[in-house]
């Protein structure tokens, strides 16, 4: 992925806020093909043309584009670490940052830069549409709008937001808390387990209390992720030959399992038996919930005792576009199985929690 650099705003005084905004692809900037009927990417400048006010805002807006434009369900980790080593280019330049990408994997693009990112005093704000901003009924005006209004909020000179975080629908949600739950609807992320970081109305209400801070660590940007990673996902009827197939391809260093509620699955003994030789020949397994808002408590059924055995590792509340992302940075960044396996259980940029904080808007 490489961009093209375009001013947009001429600079203001220097007390200004500087807003980098980086438009990756997706449907925010897509218009109808009158031949075929598809939607297809259309130039950023027509789409400004359709947003004056962003040129009204009082910052000093300038823009990265993406050279060829990328569907999101074309999105790769390399992709991934181009964006966080973009931001890291820029990051000294600008106040705040603001990404345009498709709906359909933003969740796990957020995720995956919440690791990528580490130490952030600065906003990186996602965002997008369900509607082409070419259309009149599109959503993408406010999105956008209100995202740079939330990246640009500063409390005693310093920014409210500090971390990856996306909004969409009039809410402000962690990045590596959300998910894409509507395809049709224009509210289409929901968080996951933790509160709302903000909300949008005739204000922006932030939950302070829910916003995180990096206390005594040093802004870096790490450009490793390991890609070596199988999603299986557990159902009635689920198979032997599946199972095998899976865990004894030594190509897999680690496997996330989709589990029933708390984190179960079939006690079957030729699948703990699976299990067992993979993570005895050095395999990772790492237990998400399948249930929106789930929560892997393994031992508090039977059904997920045997696992707890096995060393199969608790992914917590996780989402699984997180634990995805997160399986990839961890085996990608820690010398052994053991320390990998000691972060996941960390809560290393508020992906996973002990607690769950007060919702308190203020």
């Amino acid at each position: 992925m490489e961009f093209d650099f375009l001013p947009l705003t001429a600079s203001l005084d220097e007390n200004s806020s500087r807003v980098l905004m980086i438009y990756t692809g997706g449907t925010i900037g897509m218009e109808q093909d009158p031949t075929t009927g598809y939607l297809v990417p259309f130039s950023f400048e027509r789409m400004l043309s359709r947003l004056p006010d962003l040129l009204d805002m009082g910052i000093t807006l300038d823009l990265l584009v993406a050279r060829q434009p990328i569907d999101s369900s074309n999105v790769s980790p390399a992709d991934w670490i181009t964006l966080a080593q973009t931001i890291k280019q820029y990051f000294e330049q600008y106040h705040a940052f603001v990404v345009l990408h498709g709906t359909d994997t933003m969740a796990y693009t957020a995720s995956a830069m919440s690791y990528l990112l580490e130490g952030l005093s600065k906003p990186i704000v996602f965002t997008g549409a369900q509607l082409p901003i070419s259309l009149r009924r599109s959503d993408g005006k406010e999105n956008l709008m209100t995202a740079l209004e939330i990246a640009v909020a500063r409390e005693h000179n310093k920014p409210i937001l500090q971390e990856v975080a996306l909004y969409f629908g009039g809410k402000l949600i962690r990045g590596n808390r959300s998910k894409k739950v509507e395809s049709n609807l224009f509210d289409a992320f929901q968080s996951e387990n933790y509160p709302l970081l903000a909300e949008a109305g005739v204000q922006i209400n932030f939950n302070t209390s829910a916003l995180l801070r990096f206390k005594h660590t040093e802004f870096k940007v790490y450009d490793k992720l390991e890609t070596s990673i199988a999603l299986l996902k557990i159902y009635p009827g689920i198979n032997e030959r599946q199972c095998r197939s899976l865990f004894e391809d030594s190509f897999y260093k680690a496997v996330l399992m989709e589990t029933y509620g708390a984190g179960n699955t079939p006690t079957s003994l030729w699948f703990s038996a699976c299990l067992q030789g993979y993570i005895k020949e050095g395999g990772i397994v790492l237990n998400v919930s399948q249930c929106p808002g789930g929560r892997v408590i393994q031992g508090k059924y039977a059904t997920s005792k045997h696992l707890l055995d096995l060393g199969v590792v608790s992914g917590n509340d996780m989402t699984t576009e997180s634990a995805l992302s997160k399986l990839m940075f961890v085996l990608a960044n820690s010398e052994s199985k053991m320390k990998a396996i000691q972060m996941l259980g960390e809560n290393l940029r508020g992906e996973l929690s002990s607690f769950y904080p007060e919702k308190s808007f203020a």
